[in-house]
């Protein structure tokens, strides 16, 4: 969280991306590497390239970087509607890159949702439960924030079948509202993947439901955020979820971030 003061108003940004590391890879069902090249690494590239020797860096040392290796589901992501199938309400799917920015940007709405246990679902009805409790109307290009407390799971293991997730009907509900984006601070944002195989072979709930729902309703979701607790009311602030300009793919990675702006009083009023 950074809190500063600018042209008096005071702005805070809560950082709601979950950071990408080595250390979490053991554990991600989307595995992914990075490997860091230092700075005298780099001196031999670039004598070979330009003949530009170790004499010629500042103290023998040139430019850092790093390749990684990932999935565009891998860490704080958004999924574009080519992810859940080929077509959405009857319609080519939207690949990531042909998202609307504008969709990617508004007003945020945080539902809180922690009381759900592990596997259980959320419906229509918890949803419109929350928004009553929290006195708030949902309008059309909300980003609507599904916080579940999961997050803390991040980095551990099996910690992506440790969560509960929308159902289709709350999905739906949203959908109906003019919602183009709603995020999860969870692996994904359906139940857990053991869960929903279970009940689709007992015939009780379609696989992937809340996913598929985009195969009818043109939609996108942010899977794994992190920090909802740090957001200080549950509405009233911005979301900035950009994904990276990525052709023809499902999904893209986002810097996720809430923006909350509240004017400056002074003496004068």
């Amino acid at each position: 969280m950074e809190t500063f003061e600018r042209n008096g108003m005071r702005i805070t940004l809560i950082d709601l991306s979950d950071r990408l590391d080595n250390d979490t890879r053991p554990y991600e069902l989307n595995p992914h590497e990075i490997h860091y090249s230092k700075h005298e690494e780099s001196v031999p590239v670039t004598e070979k390239m330009l003949g530009i020797g170790k004499e010629h860096w500042q103290d023998g040392m040139g430019w850092a970087v790093e390749e990684i290796t990932l999935s565009t589901h891998s860490g704080t992501h958004v999924d574009a509607p080519y992810h859940y199938g080929p077509e959405s309400d009857g319609n080519p799917a939207r690949t990531i890159d042909q998202v609307p920015l504008h969709w990617c940007y508004g007003n945020g709405v945080v539902l809180d949702m922690r009381d759900k246990a592990i596997g259980e679902g959320i419906s229509d009805v918890d949803v419109q439960k929350e928004l009553d409790r929290i006195g708030y109307t949902i309008k059309p290009y909300d980003i609507v924030l599904v916080h579940t407390g999961a997050s803390k799971r991040f980095g551990s293991p099996n910690y992506a079948f440790k969560q509960p997730g929308l159902t289709r009907s709350a999905v739906e509900w949203l959908l109906d509202q003019g919602v183009k984006l709603i995020g999860i601070d969870a692996w994904g944002l359906d139940r857990p993947f053991d869960v929903m195989a279970k009940e689709a072979k007992e015939g009780k709930t379609p696989f992937w439901e809340a996913h598929l729902v985009g195969r009818e309703k043109e939609y996108c979701q942010i899977e794994k955020l992190c920090n909802l607790d740090q957001i200080p009311k549950p509405f009233g602030f911005k979301v900035c979820a950009f994904p990276i300009h990525i052709a023809d793919a499902s999904g893209g990675w986002s810097r996720v971030v809430a923006v909350v702006e509240e004017k400056i009083q002074t003496e004068e009023g």
